[in-house]
């Protein structure tokens, strides 16, 4: 009765969502309280009933309830406690519900704002339950989670293999906090539309949304990149792959909107394009959900194979998106212009990092779906990769960091260029030093790959140089100094986080992309040894080892220096699950400072003496701990920011509308 009463649950959550989106409309239109107060409660109830709907499915999955139709394709009884659990929105129709869940309680928390105007507020709730209502149809009707089986199998077919992992089973609740929390932003944005109203208390009642869903795809983004570096034994941590492109796209956009949002509260300006960013930011969202379930694409990412759902999906993003900017494309015109200010500003220099972010996203856009729309149209199947992006995507981000520390630093209105110029003196010099330091010790034959590690180091000075600034440190007496620090407003100690990670981040990148090392060899245990940079891999052992619902072939190695020193031991495993007939890679990780040791058991092999040996493959990656290290810290600069209590949810502006 379990899976029967979260269906009841979930179609009670869909009734509740109309009531929201009705209410809170009417309240809108006839400026009644009693209705927009109804509006509400209905989006606390629906949050409530869709809980209750996956509180259910996780319940089915814990005790493997194999009637239902979802626990039987995606469960096991010898899979662990944490998976079955993890399970329940390692599907499509979990996931979706996992959506829903998201998304109705962001909804009852816009509902709990306070300080927002009636007309404003009451507006936003009403798109929220629409936006609502529009998922859980699409949930009920076509992706129900709770359907039955009858009769019902003894066992499950088991969760797919590469998604029992920790890190993918964070991976998409911290995504969907991402993706869905721009919807918000959606919300809000149309709402405005629908008021007329975009000033600068909007874009302060924004930005915290906005910063919060950039946080969470951050992270998001993160522990899917390291999944696939060490889950799937390729060797790298991002491939440009349609379905990673589907999450990088919104983060762009929230990119992007975070910093007009900052021109929008301070100076009224941009108002029109930070509406726009909005709605942009989730309709890249939906976008994504499209692509993962719409079986158009294939990738180790996707959820589905199923084009008439897809197309439903399509119908929905259609819908919403294409009514969201149709009524932009009615009131942006009567918006406010905001003020006037000089090509030298900090409004200028914000401009250009949104041109430049939007022409990347565009690039990204157009390398993702024009596979797609070519095939659709001629037939004809193309791959569009790496080097696509390479030449499109990283040019433009390149300029885009390279203008980045200079924004800080300039004036509101107008600004002096040759003052800022010499703050940035000094981290201009390390910042050359770095690439110099880094021409020589790494392959003096590749300058480009020197000058990004040099760009990296450019944003953490440029970071430090702009908190240097506000505290004038070495300008002023020590007590002065720390006066300045200690009572900077703690969202600044939150952008000079984010923006050295980002530093770190391109570091990382740049290092492990340009300067790895790989090699590969056939050996027995105590055979030939693979050299990778300064690290000379030994295969000693493999046996056989049992996991709760697996069996592998586990490879002993020992990582040391040529002469021997700094010797470790670590494993690396190829692991079969019977009950899917599956076969994954385990990588053996030993991590060096910032550097990896990357070691992968390939596939058994018979050699000429008809001993047994193994396909190994090493790779020395330097600085691979930037490429994560980075993100983590640019998350934990938003959350530092998000703790400023100028950027708490529903803070300031007149309750009138």
């Amino acid at each position: 009765m379990i899976a029967e009463f979260g269906a009841f649950a979930l179609a009670l959550a869909l009734a509740l969502a109309l009531l929201q989106a009705a209410a809170s409309g009417a309240g809108r239109l006839l400026r009644s309280p009693v209705l927009a107060g109804a509006g509400q409660g209905a989006a606390f109830a629906s949050t409530g009933a869709v809980a209750v709907a996956f509180g259910a499915l996780i319940w089915a999955f814990v005790v493997s309830d194999f009637s239902v139709s979802n626990v039987a394709l995606n469960s096991h009884t010898a899979k662990p406690l944490f998976y079955r659990v993890a399970g329940a929105w390692g599907s499509h129709e979990g996931s979706l519900l996992l959506w829903c869940l998201v998304m109705t309680a962001f909804g009852a928390v816009l509902a709990l704002g306070r300080g927002l105007p009636f007309g404003l507020k009451t507006s936003a709730v009403a798109v929220q339950g629409g936006l609502n209502a529009l998922f859980l149809a699409f949930t009920v009707f076509t992706s129900n989670a709770f359907t039955r089986l009858d009769p019902a199998p003894v066992q499950g077919a088991s969760l797919n293999p590469l998604l029992q992992d920790p890190a993918l089973a964070i991976h998409p609740p911290m995504l969907y906090l991402g993706y869905v929390g721009f919807s918000v932003c959606f919300s809000l944005a149309v709402a405005a539309l629908i008021e007329g109203r975009v000033d600068p208390a909007w874009g302060r009642w924004v930005r915290p949304w906005a910063l919060a869903s950039w946080v969470f795809l951050t992270i998001g983004i993160a522990l899917g990149s390291f999944w696939a570096y060490y889950e799937l034994g390729w060797g790298g941590w991002w491939f440009w792959d349609p379905v990673e492109n589907a999450s990088f796209l919104p983060w762009l956009a929230g990119a992007a909107l975070l910093h007009s949002a900052i021109v929008t509260e301070k100076r009224g300006a941009l108002a029109g394009w930070t509406v726009f960013l909005a709605l942009m930011a989730f309709t890249f969202s939906m976008l994504g959900a499209f692509l993962v379930r719409s079986g158009v694409l294939t990738s180790v990412h996707a959820f589905a194979v199923d084009p008439e759902r897809g197309m439903l999906l399509l119908a929905i993003l259609g819908v919403a998106a294409g009514a969201a900017f149709a009524l932009f494309a009615w009131r942006a015109p009567g918006l406010p212009k905001g003020g006037v200010f000089a090509p030298v500003s900090r409004e200028s220099s914000l401009v250009l990092n949104n041109l430049f972010l939007s022409a990347a996203a565009a690039t990204v856009l157009l390398g993702t779906l024009y596979p797609l729309m070519l095939e659709a149209v001629t037939g004809e199947t193309i791959s569009v990769g790496p080097p696509y992006f390479n030449l499109t995507f990283t040019p433009l981000m390149a300029v885009a960091l390279i203008i980045l520390p200079a924004g800080p630093l300039l004036a509101w209105k107008r600004a002096d260029l040759k003052g800022v110029v010499q703050r940035l003196t000094l981290a201009f010099a390390v910042a050359m030093a770095a690439a110099l330091i880094a021409l020589f010790v790494f392959d003096p034959m590749k300058a480009m790959a020197a000058a990004g590690i040099g760009l990296g180091v450019w944003l953490i000075a440029g970071a430090l140089a702009e908190l240097a600034e506000r505290i004038r440190l070495f300008r002023a007496p020590r007590a002065e100094v720390w006066r300045r620090l200690t009572g900077l407003p703690v969202g600044a100690f939150g952008m000079t986080l984010a923006h050295a990670g980002l530093g770190l981040f391109v570091m990382g990148a740049v290092a492990e992309t340009a300067f790895k090392i790989e090699a590969v060899a056939v050996t027995a245990p105590g055979g030939p040894v693979a050299v990778a940079g300064p690290w000379h891999v030994t295969l000693d052992d493999v046996r056989i080892v049992e996991g709760p619902n697996y069996l592998a072939e586990q490879g002993v190695f020992t990582v040391a220096r040529e002469d021997g020193a700094g010797a470790r031991t670590l494993t690396a495993e190829r692991r079969f699950f019977p009950a899917g007939g599956q076969t994954t890679t385990e990588v053996g990780l030993d991590f060096r400072g910032l550097d990896d040791v990357y070691v992968v058991l390939g596939e058994r092999r018979a050699t000429e003496t008809l001993a047994q040996a193994w396909t190994v493959r090493v790779h020395w990656n330097p600085w691979a701990r930037l490429i994560f290290l980075g993100p983590t810290l640019m998350a934990l600069g938003g959350l530092v920011s998000l703790s400023d209590r100028r950027l708490r949810f529903g803070v300031a502006g007149s309750k009138r509308g």
